[in-house]
């Protein structure tokens, strides 16, 4: 980062971030991709540049665009959300034909654009199996609808699936990625597509505030990642296993079904135990633990900053502070 070549990014002149969109266009099976400060950013930008105003986005009911993205759907892009439960963050091609409105006069908002997420944040980082996937994309565009993947957790879906970026990410419409994941950046993340709505997205880009000036310093981190974090990811998800098989043993309910990266999620609520009070005791004993939205239910993140010996201290201390509470 210190030694990246640099320019002023807001003209398109940042040699580093240049680099960097070209090579996560590729890597995601897209004619072009933007580089920008977050993901949320990104997800944003995907829905106004593909969506319709006054129209209807579909998601699963706990996707990241719907409960995380303080209503930005609504009052960047102007549309109505509708939250469709899933399995595992995974909804289905009928679950889509259903709730689906086409033009219907003056009464209900016609659907205009589908979302998906990759790995899935609130259910635990669980992966979509391929089939599924591109079964709602195919399903989506003979709806008429437009797709965007929310992929901030994309590199993880691929490494834990075997499957290529592209190979996932490839057929919809737009794709975001995040580089402050798992992937390690101190920031960062990308929108990819066709070139002609990475023209809109750039527009947009700016409308947000995003552009930047010699963001080569932060790209370079970037470039950095995708050359040396994303194999490793797997030792993530191995840690993030035996964690969870670890907390089993210890007595703690863990859904081993949705430790398929790199979260492990622990039900603390089924314990009896208040979720800050559990928060406030772990992080006493050194384990910093966050909520998620599922009531009762914490979620530890492993990542490139834990070690082995880390993951053995975690295995051993959580269910000996929270087994103690529970008794207390």
């Amino acid at each position: 980062m210190a030694t990246a070549e640099v320019g002023d990014e807001q003209e398109r002149e940042d040699p580093t971030v240049l680099v960097l969109e070209r090579r996560t266009a590729e890597l995601l099976g897209h004619e072009e991709a933007v580089y920008l400060p977050t993901a949320t950013m990104a997800n944003q930008i995907a829905l106004l540049i593909l969506g319709e105003r006054g129209t209807e986005l579909v998601a699963e009911e706990t996707a990241h665009v719907l409960v995380s993205e303080v209503g930005g759907a609504a009052m960047h892009a102007g549309l109505q959300t509708r939250g469709v439960p899933g399995h595992l963050g995974r909804i289905t091609p009928a679950q889509i034909a259903a709730t689906t409105y086409a033009d219907s006069g003056v009464h209900t908002p016609r659907t205009s654009l589908v979302s998906v997420e990759n790995t899935h944040n609130n259910s635990g980082g669980t992966v979509w199996p391929l089939v599924e996937l591109h079964e709602v994309v195919a399903a989506s565009r003979e709806l008429g609808l437009r797709i965007h993947l929310d992929g901030a957790r994309l590199m993880n879906a691929a490494v834990a699936s075997g499957v290529p970026a592209a190979e996932i990410a490839g057929p919809f419409d737009t794709v975001s990625i995040c580089l402050s994941k798992g992937l390690g950046c101190p920031l960062g993340a990308l929108i990819a597509g066709s070139e002609e709505l990475m023209v809109r997205a750039r527009l947009e880009k700016h409308r947000f505030g995003g552009a930047m000036r010699q963001a080569g310093i932060v790209a370079a981190a970037g470039l950095y990642a995708l050359d040396h974090n994303v194999d490793r990811l797997a030792e993530d998800h191995a840690r993030a296993r035996t964690l969870a098989e670890a907390w089993i043993a210890g007595g703690l309910p863990v859904e081993l079904e949705r430790v398929q990266s790199n979260f492990v999620q622990v039900d603390v609520g089924s314990l009896g135990l208040d979720e800050r009070e559990a928060l406030r005791v772990l992080f006493e004993r050194g384990m910093a633990l966050s909520q998620t939205m599922r009531p009762g239910v914490l979620r530890a993140v492993t990542h490139l900053d834990l070690t082995d010996e880390d993951i053995a201290e975690a295995a051993e201390v959580v269910p000996q502070t929270l087994g103690a509470h529970v008794h207390a």
